[in-house]
């Protein structure tokens, strides 16, 4: 009879507790957690409810690409190949030059000003002819556009606010020699197969 009447209790005990839980999730009222049992998120008030979200990177769906022939599926991967090839050159570019930039806002002095430019012309200048000098013409074009992508602006404008209108003239004489354009431009709808072989790169993942 005792364990009838503990067993009854007992019962009695998980109602009334699944009752209760029931109508403070009714009011919107959640039951009391304790420090290592919340999960912190965002949340948005929507007519007094707030409502929790979560922010997800972006997903990048590509399909599988149909080739026409043989042909063109080899000029693609060659074009994957110079991509990634000058793809981290590009990159350096923009972290040395977005470091200039934030090192000339705290600058006034017009000596040290041209100093910090020497310094990252020389960086660049020594990236050139250690490595990118050996690039082919197709490779250099295609680095003229990623600069123009990773930076915002031409080859061009860069060597122009750096150094100035005749060097920015005198660098496009000589790039033009060898087949380049430093005025070359980045369009996503032109250089779509560029766009989606860096997607797929995993640089920005």
């Amino acid at each position: 009879m005792k364990f009838y009447r503990l067993f009854a209790v007992s019962i009695v005990m998980i109602v009334g507790f699944g009752a209760k839980a029931q109508d403070s999730t009714s009011t919107g009222i959640w039951p009391k957690l304790g420090k290592n049992d919340t999960i912190r998120v965002a949340a948005t008030n929507d007519g007094g409810y707030m409502i929790p979200w979560i922010g997800l990177k972006e997903v990048v769906i590509l399909g599988n690409r149909i080739w026409k022939s043989p042909q063109e599926q080899a000029m693609y991967n060659r074009l994957r190949y110079n991509v990634l090839k000058v793809m981290p050159y590009a990159l350096f570019a923009k972290r040395r030059y977005e470091k200039l930039e934030r090192d000339l806002a705290v600058v006034a002095d017009k000596k040290e000003q041209k100093r910090l430019v020497k310094e990252c012309d020389n960086e660049i200048k020594k990236m050139f002819n250690t490595e990118i000098k050996e690039l082919t013409i197709t490779q250099g074009q295609i680095l003229t556009k990623l600069i123009d992508r990773e930076v915002g602006r031409t080859t061009y404008d860069i060597v122009k606010q750096t150094k100035g209108k005749f060097a920015a003239f005198s660098y496009q004489l000589v790039a033009r020699v060898v087949g380049h354009n430093l005025k070359n431009t980045y369009n996503v709808q032109e250089d779509r197969d560029i766009e989606s072989i860096i997607r797929s790169s995993g640089y920005y993942q």
